[in-house]
This record gives structure tokens, sequence and C-alpha cells, in this order.
């Protein structure tokens, strides 16, 4: 008597799953590469460092600048928020072309009493 096989019983159909697999894996996993050391090494990073309102209608807030090309000028926007979480003052801090590695201190001019401040993004500007 021989041992039962549902492949011999049922026939074996080939596996085409396995090609489409690997080329998948392939270019997904080149694609995984290729996002991670891009986005590991930003452009420009800015960094939080303090804030603290100086009166009912400013506030003094501290931030680092990182950026790899250190002759681009890089406008950051600056936000202070109240304590409902509205944004009641806005500005532009352009940071000419100079060191890769910087500290900066802005006042924000703000219309109410300010809980809070922040960097929203910086961007490379064209002198």
């Amino acid at each position: 008597m021989t041992e039962f096989s549902f492949a011999d019983r049922y026939g074996q159909r080939p596996s085409r799953w396995q090609g489409v697999a690997i080329a998948f894996f392939i270019v997904g996993g080149s694609w995984l590469i290729w996002a991670g050391l891009h986005h590991s090494r930003p452009e420009i990073s800015a960094t939080l460092i303090s804030f603290q309102a100086k009166n009912d209608r400013s506030i003094e807030i501290r931030y680092s600048l990182a950026r790899q090309n250190s002759k681009a000028t890089v406008t950051c926007t600056l936000i202070a928020h109240d304590y409902d979480k509205n944004v009641v003052g806005e500005i532009e801090d352009r940071i000419a072309p100079g060191d890769g590695h910087i500290e900066r201190t802005s006042v924000i001019p703000t219309r109410s009493q300010a809980v809070n401040a922040g960097v929203s993004r910086c961007r490379l500007t064209s002198p």
C-alpha cells in the first residue's frame, strides 16, 4: 500500500505567486532603504529650545536650526498660541547664510496673551 498524497489525487498546480512576491520584495525593500536614508538626513531641521511670555502682547521663543547648506537662506514660520490653542501671533523669521548650526531668539508679537510658541516650519528661500 502506498502513502496517500493530495498532490497525486487532485493534481499539483505550479505556484505563480513566488515570482511576484520576490519582485515585490526587491522593489519594496529598495524603496524602504531609499526612504529611510533620504528622510534621516533632512535639508533643514529646527528644534524648539524654550519659550517665555514677556507680557500680554508678546512671547519670546528660542530655537536651534541645522542646515546642510550653510550658504542657503532659510525662512522659519514661528507661531504663538493662546490657552484655547488659537493662533494669536505669527512671524516669518528670515535667517541669512552663515553657520550650519545656529541658535536664534525671536520675539513674536501677539494680539492676546500667548501660553506657548513653536516653530511651524522652516524652508529654503531665495536671497
